[in-house]
């Protein structure tokens, strides 16, 4: 599916919900990531109660994008996935905000662990967050993630393990 057809359903669904759409914008993110800003009059629908609309229209359009990628499955190869890229909706710059400060928070915590040479958890977040974290220091030769817990106490431990 192109970023164009993408970018339609994505204003078709903000329009069936009554708010006016101004403009989307389209930008990539490391290669793995499509993000799809959106400019509304009323953003507040959306990210009110900590986002939970956002991320309800992510999870829709993911959905509607996935169902279109299993149609389509017979036309592309076993390594379909890598085709796919992740596409994340922003809503007037809310969500670009909310991953500027788990970066920062993941920055924070991996000096941390980096200065006392120790694990460090990090306070529970969502999958996304927590996707996030572990994106941001994927490159880190001398730290590992991994997300621990479960239901809504799951957080990433940021484990120092050495100079490779």
């Amino acid at each position: 599916m192109d970023k164009e057809t993408i970018q339609n359903l994505i204003k078709e669904l903000i329009e069936k919900t009554g708010t006016m759409l101004n403009k989307i914008t389209i930008t990539e993110d490391n290669g793995t990531n499509t993000w799809f800003s959106v400019e509304v009059n009323e953003p507040h629908l959306f990210i009110s109660r900590d986002g939970e609309a956002l991320n309800a229209l992510n999870h829709l359009a993911r959905r509607m994008i996935e169902a279109k990628r299993d149609h389509m499955s017979d036309l592309w190869d076993s390594h379909k996935s890598d085709m796919w890229p992740e596409i994340l909706i922003d809503i007037n710059g809310f969500q670009k905000k909310r991953v500027d400060n788990v970066r920062a928070v993941a920055h924070m915590m991996s000096e941390r662990a980096r200065y006392f040479k120790s694990n460090i958890e990090v306070d529970p977040m969502s999958a996304f967050e927590r996707r996030v974290v572990h994106e941001f220091l994927s490159d880190a030769t001398d730290l590992k993630t991994e997300s621990v817990g479960f239901g809504p106490s799951r957080r990433v431990v940021i484990k120092y393990i050495g100079a490779i």
